[in-house]
């Protein structure tokens, strides 16, 4: 067996879109690695993210506020910055940059129930 082509998390990165782009990378029955692209998308107002997976998140370039619904505020989120999201931690993406892609990279890891 060989080893898999090498590739580039920027590859095909639009300067703008009008939706989310969400690509697979790697996906095996109890791990996903995805590159998300956002282009100043939010969850929709009053929705939360509730998982059956863990999802470890580090946000590649942008900029973007995550929050968490036992938390009082968003947090800030610079390129660099990365976050453990347990199963069933509920959450919602309050803001990515509009000027520029904020590109994530998002490892979701465990049993899907």
């Amino acid at each position: 067996m060989s080893a898999a082509p090498t590739a580039n998390l920027f590859a095909g990165v639009p300067a703008q879109a009008d939706a989310e782009l969400v690509t697979a990378l790697l996906s095996t029955p109890h791990l996903r690695i995805e590159r998300i692209v956002s282009f100043g998308q939010a969850s929709p107002d009053g929705f939360w993210y509730d998982q059956d997976e863990a999802e470890w998140v580090l946000l590649v370039s942008g900029s973007a506020q995550l929050r968490f619904a036992d938390e009082a505020a968003a947090r800030t989120l610079a390129p660099g910055d990365f976050v453990h999201i347990p199963a069933h931690a509920r959450h919602r993406v309050e803001a990515t940059a509009a000027h520029a892609p904020t590109v994530w990279l998002a490892i979701h890891f465990g049993d899907a129930t």
